[in-house]
């Protein structure tokens, strides 16, 4: 439940698991020495590498995809048209592809995008949207495209928005990712845009992988579908970090 959820209550857990309360917090400090999860006020979160694994994207599309829509809906929502957008990798950034492209008020949006798959998805609503796709190695777990074609296209635009996925999101490390090549391709995409926005699920909340994308300070706004009372959230606030929360 915490793996899933990136945090819980103890009072939740005690619910679900139909144990007191007191035995859920003896579990979780257990679990806290063993350094599977880390306790904090009123419950607990998921462990700094508890995702350390790269799943592939369409196992990943049906992890959290209700949360994930939510996000995409709420991130979708920022942008106007006639604006350039830049769309990373990833199943939450799909979603906010699929939701840009039901907003049919939207006109003259160029969207520029390392993500084969979300190229697809805009197909058949081109002319609306122009699709411009970075080029480079293909990266078949993710359908990605990473070096060494992508300066070529992000040296020579500046878009208003970028929104970049991300393997965790932690108010000391900032925003890191499981892989290095697509690290390094996020890295880019955010400082090629006006404003740099990081969407992640509650599970990424907190959680620290091994290659760095940028601190928290090259960030604008973090759009989760985490719960307003998640801890984790005060503390990137506290940061100076940006959150907005998906309905």
């Amino acid at each position: 439940m915490i793996e899933q959820r990136g945090f819980a209550k103890v009072a939740q857990l005690a619910t679900h698991f139909h144990v007191s309360e007191v035995t859920v917090r003896a579990d979780l400090d257990a679990l806290a020495e063993s350094h599977a999860i880390q306790r904090v006020h009123g419950g607990a979160i998921a462990g700094l590498h508890s995702a350390a694994l790269e799943l592939p994207f369409e196992q990943s599309l049906r992890t959290s995809w209700e949360e994930k829509r939510r996000i995409g809906r709420a991130a979708a929502a920022l942008v106007k048209s006639n604006e350039a957008v830049i769309l990373d990798v990833g199943t939450t950034t799909t979603a906010i592809a699929r939701a840009l492209i039901t907003r049919e008020e939207l006109e003259n949006v160029v969207v520029i995008t390392n993500a084969l798959n979300i190229a697809l998805e805009f197909e058949a609503s081109i002319p609306r949207f122009t699709v411009i796709v970075t080029g480079g190695t293909l990266r078949p777990m993710q359908h990605s495209l990473v070096d060494p074609m992508a300066d070529a296209v992000l040296d020579r635009i500046r878009a208003q928005i970028a929104f970049v996925g991300c393997n965790g999101i932690d108010a000391v490390a900032g925003v890191t990712n499981v892989n290095l090549p697509e690290a390094d391709m996020k890295r880019r995409m955010l400082a090629t845009a006006t404003r740099a926005v990081v969407v992640a699920d509650s599970s990424k909340i907190g959680v620290v992988q091994l290659s760095r994308v940028v601190p928290l300070s090259d960030i604008d706004t973090l759009v989760t579908g985490a719960a307003p009372d998640d801890p984790r959230l005060e503390e990137l606030r506290d940061a100076g970090l940006e959150v907005l929360l998906s309905d």
